[in-house]
């Protein structure tokens, strides 16, 4: 039931595309970021409390339901996009934007009470004055072909909460690499480089950006994803003094590669550095030293995943 109500939800986010603003004073002048903002942004902070600590799912998704058309509304609202929803992010974490501020994203969660089942919530608004936002459904559990080699069109998504946007242009074309955490699986979780383009159409989630083959297709992977076993610490961050991407190196403690979530980390760091318009592994980003006694180990990724 949980997933079943949670996977039609995301059809409200073009629904009430439709719908008018309503945040006006009577002479017609909008309040984009005046009161009836603030007030709208108090409401939809109430709901987050009951979408994400109610006890019975349905009840959640009831909530979750309920903000959604409410954030909707909100964001119908002339210039909104500059709104910056200072206590609601403060409250949910929920706002992520590229350097650049071509768009953000609102990106959540929502969890079983019992926190074996999740679902994620996306959608990315444009700026400009009128409202332009692209409702994105969670398809991890429909992809019919290897999640490192599908790419996503049509509102459809692999599922994260994202901690980091990178923006690189390829072919005069801005692709955004998304780093994010997905734990829908019970016994494993996945970081994932998920690389975004933003086309006339909508956005498409998959590229061609790295320098690693798939071992189904032989073709660059469309995104990059790590696997492992749930509640081992695994690192996916960039490293602004290296200028480069890292990752923990993963090996199977069961040594079998087909298990995923038997998958822990070697203590050895890979990464990839941009060059040439695409991501380039590079081996043992940072080295591993052997220490003497008494020593304290240094050169370990510092990069807070804070999402």
């Amino acid at each position: 039931m949980f997933n079943r109500i949670i996977t039609s939800l995301t059809l409200v986010f073009f629904v009430l595309s439709s719908i008018p603003a309503i945040a006006q004073d009577d002479d017609g002048a909008t309040t984009t970021e005046g009161s009836i903002m603030a007030k709208m942004e108090d409401s939809l902070i109430l709901f987050s409390d009951s979408l994400y600590l109610a006890p019975i799912p349905d009840t959640r998704l009831y909530y979750n339901d309920q903000f959604v058309k409410l954030l909707i509304r909100t964001l119908k609202n002339p210039n909104s996009y500059d709104y910056p929803f200072k206590k609601l992010n403060a409250k949910m974490n929920i706002i992520i934007a590229p350097d650049d501020k071509s768009f953000r994203m609102f990106n959540w969660v929502i969890a079983a009470p019992d926190d074996n089942d999740r679902r994620y919530y996306a959608a990315i608004q444009m700026p400009g004055e009128k409202l332009k936002l692209y409702g994105l459904t969670d398809y991890n559990d429909k992809l019919t072909q290897s999640p490192e080699d599908s790419v996503l069109t049509g509102g459809k998504w692999l599922g994260a909460l994202y901690y980091r946007i990178m923006g690189n242009e390829v072919d005069g074309q801005m692709v955004y690499t998304m780093f994010g955490v997905n734990e829908s699986n019970r016994i494993s979780k996945k970081k994932v480089l998920d690389p975004m383009i933003i086309t006339e159409k909508g956005p498409q989630f998959g590229a061609q950006i790295f320098g690693v083959m798939s071992q189904k297709t032989g073709q660059p992977i469309q995104r990059f994803i790590l696997e492992f076993k749930k509640g081992v610490q695994v690192s996916l961050n960039w490293d602004e003094e290296k200028k480069a991407i890292y990752f923990d190196r993963l090996t199977s403690e069961a040594g079998d590669p087909n298990r995923k979530y038997t998958y822990v980390s070697t203590g050895q760091y890979d990464g990839f550095r941009w060059q040439n318009e695409k991501w380039n592994v590079v081996k043992d980003l940072i080295p591993v030293l052997e220490l003497k006694d008494g020593a304290a180990p240094s050169g370990s990724p510092t990069t807070p995943e804070t999402r």
